[in-house]
């Protein structure tokens, strides 16, 4: 999905709360407001969003001096979930169609997030995910993908949503792969928060390799970049990984709510949306973009190491 002007501002809202976060003082925080302005002006156009907001935040680290300003916050994201597990697997125990309500409950946990601006009530949310129509509905056709594959690769968005996770890994049938960040980006997972949320119990852990808000393959791991080549089956949840991978094919299948009014325009539904969309491009291998990230001055790349934990 290409970056449009509405973003901006919510790229410096980003900033700026994540300087407040870490209780940064008046004077940091209009530091990092330029340092992210001058980057604004700078980065190329055709940019996705992921490209834009993983050095933006990676200022607000350097700044501040905090490897995880949203540390505390996701945290807390992963408690809720854990509290109101024992629900969700009762209205998944009922449901008449476990893959479905599944997927749905998944769906509902994307709702999850640490923008400007955000709030919700994940109970109401999972509620309402099992209520109310799919914008868009492609749950027959993974149902069918997953009758076909013999593993997945899941790819993983925020803290706390990975709880909502764990019913949909175990409702697949099949071994999936959960793939987490490199390193901390706003409040998306990491291994410790998959850890915490225990999707290590039903998946395995794969580390992108790479602090991108989505999966920018071109700067992810070797190891990475290889199962999605070889996976017949990806699920990719929330705004991020549809950001960077809506040009993907049918092999992958977008879960996530239309939170953002730009990015439900660009999904074509309206804003609140719950969506289970199959990629439409015609790609079987690895996207052929440049997606390596932004060159910025003053930013630091994620150390390679040993991915899969």
């Amino acid at each position: 999905m290409r970056t449009y002007l509405d973003c901006y501002p919510c790229l410096l809202g980003q900033a700026l709360e994540a300087a407040r976060m870490a209780r940064a003082d008046e004077r940091e925080q209009r530091h990092i407001l330029e340092r992210v302005l001058d980057l604004l002006r700078d980065v190329p156009p055709s940019s996705k969003p992921p490209q834009i907001s993983q050095p933006v935040h990676r200022i607000v680290r350097e700044e501040i001096g905090s490897e995880d300003p949203y540390r505390e916050t996701k945290a807390r994201s992963t408690e809720e979930g854990l509290a109101l597990y024992p629900w969700m697997e009762r209205a998944l125990a009922e449901a008449d169609d476990k893959l479905v309500t599944a997927a749905r409950l998944s769906i509902a946990g994307n709702v999850i997030d640490a923008r400007p601006g955000r709030s919700y009530d994940l109970r109401e949310e999972l509620e309402r995910s099992l209520s109310e129509p799919l914008a868009i509905d492609d749950a027959e056709a993974l149902r069918a993908a997953l009758n076909e594959a013999d593993w997945a690769l899941f790819l993983a968005d925020n803290a706390g949503e990975t709880v909502c996770d764990r019913l949909l890994i175990e409702t697949m049938g099949i071994p999936v792969t959960y793939v987490v960040k490199g390193g901390p980006i706003a409040n998306d997972a990491t291994v410790e928060d998959a850890q915490a949320a225990g999707v290590d119990r039903v998946a395995e852990l794969m580390s992108s390799g790479s602090d991108a808000p989505g999966t920018l393959l071109g700067q992810c791991s070797e190891e990475l970049r290889r199962a999605y080549e070889e996976a017949p089956l990806i699920i990719a949840k929330g705004q991020g990984n549809y950001e960077s991978l809506d040009e993907a094919g049918p092999r992958v299948f977008f879960l996530l709510q239309a939170k953002c009014p730009v990015l439900a325009r660009d999904v074509g539904v309206p804003a609140r949306s719950l969506v289970l969309r199959q990629g439409d491009g015609s790609d079987r291998d690895c996207p052929d973009r440049n997606d390596e990230g932004l060159d910025t001055e003053g930013t630091t790349e994620v150390n390679d190491r040993e991915h899969r934990l």
